[in-house]
């Protein structure tokens, strides 16, 4: 069967479409499935470009969705047939965060999804939303549960609040679906003027043109009646985090989830204790965190924004499509 793995040295360009053996079947506990699609995300990425170091001949890729072809014994949560998504942390399965480290990722720690068939224990995946296409499904594992783990977990949204998304990666715009559909507002902001019309279109009540509007924070607090968001969803790390504390209310929540703008900056200390938010960092989400966004989104029948479909083989494509920043929504990997 075909799969992707990460050549030596780690490059986008040293990606290698490989053969190797069909794993066989299940046995106790476990579950075969054929992996039907994938997604990208910054993390991944930063696995195959050598930023995020694995070993090497790793196969790549997080987020896995397919159909289960069959089952070891002792397994009762699938059976044959089910459609499947995978958990970006497998082994943590409810309550606080257990796990620090990337070690049992796949795609990272441990082969990920850029193949054909894998057997894995069954706690590797929950269902599928029904409804959801391959595609769709496997854009949930990693940003989709981020949005809800920022939004709804830690940020116990609620209606009427004030949301803030930067950018229209996969996380922020699952982000402005998530608010909207709990009755929030949402202000956006993108570099681009044809994205932020996209974004209105999706629902956001204001977008900023932030390369317009540098002090974009300021922007935020006025549409906002000087008061600021509740709850900011932050992708881009130190070179953003001052302008979403000045964008956010006294008291209000900040989600750190990426470091787009770099992995390391000052923090400006002094406002953000002033304005006595709470700056929480967080990596996805637990297995249930994935079972309850997965009843919610069939309730409330969100679908996420696919911005294009690469097939397995130009994977080294799609990493590149990526890097280039012109994509709005997820960028999906047909398998």
């Amino acid at each position: 069967m075909k799969a992707v793995k990460i050549g030596t040295p780690a490059g986008v360009d040293n990606l290698q479409l490989v053969d190797i053996d069909d794993p066989g079947q299940p046995g106790p506990g476990q579950v075969r499935v054929r992996i039907h699609a994938s997604s990208l995300n910054f993390h991944d990425y930063g696995v195959v470009s050598g930023v995020l170091p694995a070993d090497a001949g790793r196969i790549p890729m997080a987020d896995g969705a397919g159909v289960v072809e069959a089952v070891g014994e002792g397994v009762g949560e699938f059976k044959a047939g089910d459609h499947v998504v995978s958990c970006f942390f497998p082994f943590w399965e409810n309550g606080t965060p257990t796990i620090g480290d990337f070690k049992t990722t796949p795609g990272d720690g441990v082969d990920g999804y850029a193949r054909e068939v894998v057997v894995l224990p069954s706690h590797y995946f929950t269902h599928t939303p029904k409804g959801y296409s391959h595609a769709e499904a496997a854009t949930l594992t990693t940003a989709g549960l981020t949005a809800w783990r920022a939004l709804i977990v830690d940020g116990q949204l609620k209606p009427g609040a004030t949301v803030l998304v930067l950018g229209t990666g996969g996380v922020s715009i699952f982000g402005l679906q998530l608010a909207k559909a709990m009755g929030a507002s949402v202000i956006a902001t993108s570099s681009s003027d044809a994205k932020l019309e996209k974004l209105r279109a999706l629902g956001a009540d204001h977008t900023i043109n932030y390369r317009e509007n540098p002090e974009w924070g300021k922007t935020v607090r006025s549409l906002t009646g000087g008061r600021g968001v509740d709850h900011v969803i932050e992708v881009g790390g130190p070179g953003t985090l001052p302008q979403s504390i000045t964008a956010c209310r006294i008291g209000g929540h900040i989600a750190l989830i990426g470091v787009l703008t770099g992995r390391a900056g000052p923090v400006p200390t002094a406002a953000l204790m002033a304005r006595q938010q709470r700056l929480q960092g967080l990596i996805v989400g637990s297995r249930q965190d994935q079972r309850d966004m997965t009843r919610a989104l069939e309730v409330t029948g969100i679908k996420p924004v696919i911005d294009s479909t690469f097939e397995l083989a130009k994977l080294g494509d799609a990493f590149r499509h990526e890097a280039a920043g012109a994509h709005f929504g997820k960028i999906c990997v047909s398998i």
